[in-house]
């Protein structure tokens, strides 16, 4: 979920595409969550809805409104996960596999899912930082020299653009926390657009390609001075490559994928698997959705970044996300460690957020304040989405994980507060 108010408007030509599911006139779940025992009043100690807390029959207000969405030609199919007190509390796909068709959206589809890929390469980055190879306010140009002397725009507009110094230097924390003065290249003006043609337009092959084109550009702004959502996390992919003596695929494979089991989970899809990747559809100006020009090639990929990247299932997400929320810990290993955690989820920004209740740490969004926030939920969440409309949170207070992968853009933050606003009101323990 992503509650930073991130504007998504150039991201359709800059990101290669991936895929998603089908509008349908009426959503069709499968649903695989346990029911109420059927009789009246009697529920055994072994249902599911007991144990999670989840009332599945609350949950249907969210497949009635995903349904009315469908219908409206406004969303493709779905797969969502909930886990809730250890336990699955609500696990469907919704939908078609593609707009028109008769083959439903299966829960192993894969997903391309754009920038949940940052979460988890910043997790993986901090591995390190706990093996003691750095410390978070060391300055980059420490470890890539081509961040030595930066200049800063003065200017979004081209035609009052102008260079001045950069007055300190560029450190690791800024990185993991969008503070360090970069951009993604996302918004339309003229300093992003040539940013974006600068990353994801000049033929690049290699994650060193792309940072080397990210330390030749200008920041927008002075470092540690604003929150700025960026490519910073391409750095970081860098730096595990340079630090671990492995291209960040294998180090994400290695210390990552194979000890949660995330079979699915890479920047290429494995042979055979083709049929499997979701299809990506475009909001059109009346709402509705069309069929993507540019689809993400399943395999071919090269520039195995921090920023984007990333092919996954709803499932696999679910693991990761299930580590974090047991403090680093899965299948009797410990990936990172609970402190490393707490420091990563904490707020940084202060009066440097953007959007009311809602700060960032060290790869996540955090959830601050729920009454200025505006809607349902907990202290101390964190979360992140992606620009196809792929959405995770962690809520330690209420012990659950959340995934919602859909395949659409142009990205929206309503979805993901829709579906925050149906899981929490279907909590009833």
């Amino acid at each position: 979920m992503k509650n930073y108010r991130i504007t998504y408007l150039f991201v359709l030509a800059l990101l290669v595409a991936s895929a998603c599911t089908s509008t349908q006139k009426v959503m069709q779940a499968t649903d695989t969550a346990a029911v109420a025992d059927p009789i009246p009043n009697v529920i055994p100690v072994s249902d599911p809805i007991l144990e999670s807390g989840i009332s599945i029959e609350r949950m249907e207000r969210f497949e009635d409104f995903l349904a009315k969405e469908a219908a409206d030609g406004k969303v493709p199919g779905a797969v969502c996960l909930v886990k809730k007190n250890g336990t699955i509390a609500y696990d469907k796909a919704f939908g078609m596999k593609e707009i028109g068709g008769t083959t439903p959206m299966s829960k192993d589809e894969v997903f391309y899912i754009q920038s949940m890929t940052k979460p988890i390469v910043s997790i993986a980055f901090m591995m390190l930082y706990e093996e003691g190879h750095f410390l978070l306010n060391d300055p980059i140009k420490k470890y890539l020299p081509q961040f030595e002397t930066m200049q800063v725009a003065t200017s979004q507009k081209k035609a009052d653009m102008k260079m001045i110094p950069a007055e300190s230097d560029i450190t690791i924390r800024q990185l993991l926390s969008h503070t360090a003065g970069m951009s993604h290249g996302l918004t339309g003006t003229d300093y992003d657009n040539q940013l974006a043609m600068s990353l994801y337009f000049s033929n690049l092959e290699t994650i060193e390609d792309r940072v080397n084109a990210i330390a030749k550009y200008p920041l927008m702004g002075q470092p540690g001075e604003q929150w700025h959502y960026s490519a910073s996390p391409d750095v970081l992919s860098l730096l595990i490559e340079q630090v671990s003596g492995m291209s960040c695929a294998e180090f994400l494979q290695k210390r990552i994928f194979d000890p949660l089991g995330m079979n699915d989970t890479g920047y290429n899809l494995k042979a055979g698997d083709e049929a499997r990747k979701a299809t990506l559809y475009h909001t059109i100006e009346d709402g509705t959705l069309v069929k993507h020009q540019r689809q993400t090639p399943a395999q071919g990929h090269t520039v195995f970044g921090g920023t984007h990247g990333l092919f996954s299932t709803a499932s696999d997400y679910m693991k990761f996300a299930e580590m974090l929320l047991n403090n680093g810990k899965a299948n009797g290993k410990v990936l990172i460690g609970r402190k490393t955690l707490e420091l990563m989820t904490t707020d940084i920004l202060g009066e440097m957020s953007q959007s009311p209740g809602n700060g960032f740490g060290l790869g996540f969004g955090v959830l601050t304040d729920v009454a200025e926030s505006a809607a349902l939920g907990s202290e101390g969440t964190y979360y992140w989405s992606g620009a196809f409309n792929t959405y995770f949170f962690v809520d330690p207070e209420e012990d659950m994980v959340v995934v919602m992968m859909m395949q659409f853009d142009p990205y929206t933050n309503f979805y993901a507060d829709k579906l925050r606003q149906f899981v929490y009101q279907a909590i009833i323990d």
